[in-house]
């Protein structure tokens, strides 16, 4: 998104603004100076030198600072080779300003040495006390100016976020440094300056000197304080809120990077750590689109712990598959043939999801379902027969895609079986195995032997007791398996009722 020239230069406008304020601050502390010693003669003087230095030739240097961010927001060079000044021009123009005030505090403090006045009040300061009001008063500017510079930085931070999505990436400040040098601002140079002059003079000197002290503190204090809160709290109360945005399920959420300290490399992890989650999320939703949720969560879940680990429970298993599939494809085109396909998984996966069912593969026209594992389920064997009645009922009553009409066969099996994740580093899925899987599939295969459309295992029919009209035929052999196994057909017209003999 481009940036108009208006928008340039009203955020270059409030950049020098705050870049020269101090040049107001230092004609404030002049008047102040000039009402408690009443050299009011002076003060025109003091305050042209001040506004030249502070306002002229800061002003000439913080246009030179912010040219090359003029010249990024114009779209004239890259972000990479602006961001080194984005993120130092809070230092870079607290210390340009700390030279020059080191000049004019000089200058202002030894002009009773050209301008002699024979009050006591006005006599020539003593070397202490210059040196003093110079490092005191420098410092304080330095400091002023970085922290309100700061809180430009953060608001053109906001904007470039804004409209380029760019986040700062280099991390010059200290954070504790910050701190420790705007406690001293507040606290020790007010104190060092009474200091100097208490050891410096007495009677009426001192008593004017230590209330041009105590009253440019207050002053100083007062509007460096603001800006001091806003520059090392706000970028806090952003991240805050962003968490609290996060936590309430939001990951939508980006902040942008407002300050080049410790906060602000903690914000640029916590935009990494929430696009992170938000891949996850969109793994997990598409992964959700293949297999079951469940079973997509549990192998995140897996994984994020770095567990490879099996299990062994009881469940009961589930396989579908659609009669004549092989057939019906030949004379459908692809995209007819996906639309029945998928229109026809659709209406099978509803009731194995309502009888508390997970499916874990889709296989070709079938799928693969489980019922106890990974996610329990009381009593599976019956949720999963009352599932394939279902599936039997929804499939066999109406037709797919453009008027296709297909019928299902099921096989259902109930047993110990083995599941885990299993796979390489790269590529892992959770899968169930044993031999209640293979005759469940096998058992799917039989239903075409026998004219039938739903066929459970010995085990599923003694763990479901009499919930359902079972017919028994007899004992099969089974691909795979060494012994004849003894199998039973569901009737899905009825739910009730005992097995009658082949």
């Amino acid at each position: 998104m481009s940036v108009t020239s208006a928008e340039i230069a009203a955020l270059r406008r409030g950049y020098l603004w705050r870049a020269t304020s101090i040049a107001f601050v230092s004609v404030a502390l002049n008047v102040i100076f000039a009402a408690a010693t009443g050299t009011w003669s002076r003060l025109w003087l003091a305050a042209a030198v001040g506004l030249l230095l502070l306002l002229g030739v800061n002003g000439l240097i913080a246009q030179r600072l912010f040219e090359p961010i003029r010249r990024y927001l114009a779209g004239q060079i890259a972000f990479e080779d602006t961001q080194r000044r984005l993120t130092q021009l809070p230092l870079l123009s607290a210390r340009y300003v700390g030279l020059l005030a080191l000049v004019v505090v000089a200058f202002q403090n030894s002009m009773a040495w050209w301008f002699p006045s024979d009050r006591p009040a006005l006599a020539p300061p003593t070397i202490i006390d210059v040196v003093t009001i110079c490092i005191v008063l420098s410092f304080f500017f330095f400091t002023y100016t970085y922290f309100v510079v700061s809180d430009y930085l953060a608001k053109l931070c906001e904007f470039i976020f804004a409209r380029f999505g760019r986040n700062l990436g280099l991390f010059f400040g200290s954070y504790r440094l910050k701190l420790t040098v705007a406690l001293l601002v507040i606290s020790a140079a007010p104190l060092a300056a009474i200091v100097a002059h208490l050891f410096s003079y007495d009677g009426e000197r001192l008593q004017v000197s230590i209330l041009v002290d105590v009253a440019s503190a207050i002053f100083g204090i007062a509007i460096s304080a603001y800006f001091i809160s806003r520059s090392l709290l706000r970028p806090i109360g952003v991240l805050s809120g962003a968490m609290t945005t996060v936590a309430n399920g939001d990951l939508a959420v980006r902040v942008p990077v407002t300050s080049n300290d410790e906060v602000g490399q903690l914000t640029g992890r916590f935009n990494d750590m929430v696009e992170g989650l938000r891949e996850r999320e969109q793994i997990r939703e598409t992964f959700g689109r293949y297999v079951d949720e469940n079973v997509a969560a549990a192998i995140l879940r897996r994984q994020g712990d770095g567990q490879r680990s099996g299990e062994i429970g009881e469940a009961t298993i589930l396989f579908t598959d659609i009669e004549n599939f092989t057939t019906i494809a030949e004379y459908l085109a692809p995209d007819e043939l996906v639309g029945v396909l998928n229109d026809y998984l659709e209406t099978v996966l509803a009731p194995i999801r309502d009888h508390g069912g997970v499916v874990n593969t889709f296989i070709g026209d079938g799928l693969f379902a489980s019922f106890n594992m990974p996610l329990a389920c009381e009593d599976h064997a019956a949720a999963a027969v009352r599932a394939a009645i279902d599936i039997q009922r929804a499939v066999g009553g109406r037709t797919f895609g453009a008027g296709v009409a297909l019928a299902t066969r099921i096989g259902i099996s109930t047993g110990p079986v083995i599941g885990g994740d299993v796979g390489t580093g790269r590529r892992m899925s959770f899968t169930l195995l044993g031999e209640t899987v293979n005759l469940a599939s096998r058992l799917e295969g039989l239903n075409k032997e026998h004219g039938t459309r739903i066929l459970v295992s010995s085990s599923t029919y003694a763990a479901c007791d009499d919930q359902f009209a079972f017919r028994q035929l007899g004992k099969v052999a089974v691909r795979g398996l060494s012994e004849s196994v003894a199998v039973y057909s569901v009737d899905p017209q009825e739910q009730h009722g005992k097995p009658a003999s082949a």
